[in-house]
């Protein structure tokens, strides 16, 4: 359903994107995945015809999206990061507007906005300015208005950024249910999202594409780990832990407020090397407080495709003792 084969994007001296290439099949939901400034925004705007790519060429469901034929743009439902409102504007009014934009006779308009007012949850706010509504309805409106035609591909661009935990699960739970008819490129910053809603991301940085895969396939790309929980911190553990035949590196540190500290390692084998863990720990009369075998999370992912994959002496971050707890 969507096709991009060789997209560049350049502004002057800088590349944008460069030489990006993916496919989408029906029915996939991609999450689109990279850090700021790295060309998510540019590439999407390029799927959508927005802007002319330097290089490459995108079609939708076989049709080019460049040229004479709208074809390709009829398929296509987008939401912006910036949500495009006219906000003095009623509800039901903008999205007539939009849908006549789209070519829908006024038949079609009726039974068209009757269905994304239904779906977006919008009955009760259609007789309202859109100025006047919080940002999670505004969200809503831009959702109906990239789905007032009924589009077989939907792009969006950052669609819960700002939004309250609530409205964030209602606003996901939409592109869930959107999901089951629709094929769908989502770009966010919240990781989360994509494994909530998601089964394949795409990962890109510094304008070029680093990642393709589904999530468990990412993840196991990502090697075995094993955490280790002590007590309090201990002289001299990273070049020890570096020391057990099977450990490839230290991936990190994480500090509890009540003095515990977690160690993140990766290793060819987790039982092999667990077992000679435990034995160093016990030995070295460590106090230990829990080894377990873990996955690599999304954000490990993310991480090493984006850092350039050196984790060696990345320290993950502080962490409460509740959510050691947790965890």
């Amino acid at each position: 359903m969507i096709q991009a084969d060789g997209l560049s994007k350049f502004y002057g001296d800088v590349k944008a994107v460069q030489d990006v290439s993916f496919s989408i099949q029906r029915g996939e939901v991609v999450g689109f995945l990279g850090p700021n400034g790295a060309g998510k925004s540019t590439t999407m705007k390029m799927l959508t015809g927005y802007l002319v790519p330097d290089a490459g060429q995108v079609k939708i469901a076989g049709d080019p999206v460049l040229g004479s034929s709208l074809s390709a743009k009829n398929k296509i439902g987008y939401l912006p990061e910036h949500t495009p409102l006219y906000r003095g504007m009623r509800v039901d009014r903008y999205l007539d507007f939009v849908g006549r934009m789209r070519g829908l006779g006024s038949g079609q308009r009726r039974n068209h906005l009757e269905r994304v007012i239904d779906r977006c949850d919008l009955n009760g706010y259609t007789k309202r300015r859109i100025a006047g509504l919080s940002k999670g309805y505004k969200q809503r409106v831009g959702l109906a208005q990239a789905l007032i035609s009924d589009p077989d591909v939907l792009i969006l661009d950052e669609p819960t950024s700002g939004l309250d935990p609530a409205e964030l699960v209602r606003i996901r739970d939409l592109i869930v249910e959107l999901s089951r008819d629709k094929t769908i490129l989502l770009s966010t910053h919240i990781l989360p999202e994509v494994s909530e809603v998601c089964r394949r991301a795409l990962i890109i940085a510094g304008g070029k594409l680093v990642a393709d895969g589904g999530l468990l396939e990412l993840a196991a790309g990502q090697g075995e780990r094993l955490s280790l929980t002590l007590l309090q911190a201990v002289d001299g553990v990273e070049q020890a832990l570096l020391g057990i035949p099977g450990v490839d590196s230290f991936l990190g540190e994480v500090r509890g407020a009540q003095g515990r500290v977690r160690y993140d390692l990766q290793v060819q084998d987790r039982f092999a090397t667990g077992e000679l863990v435990a034995g160093l720990a016990q030995s070295e009369s460590w106090r230990m407080v829990e080894l377990r075998h873990t996955s690599a999370t999304l954000e490990d992912v993310f991480l090493h495709h984006t850092r350039g994959g050196d984790k060696s002496s990345f320290v993950i971050g502080a962490a409460s003792e509740d959510t050691e707890e947790a965890q």
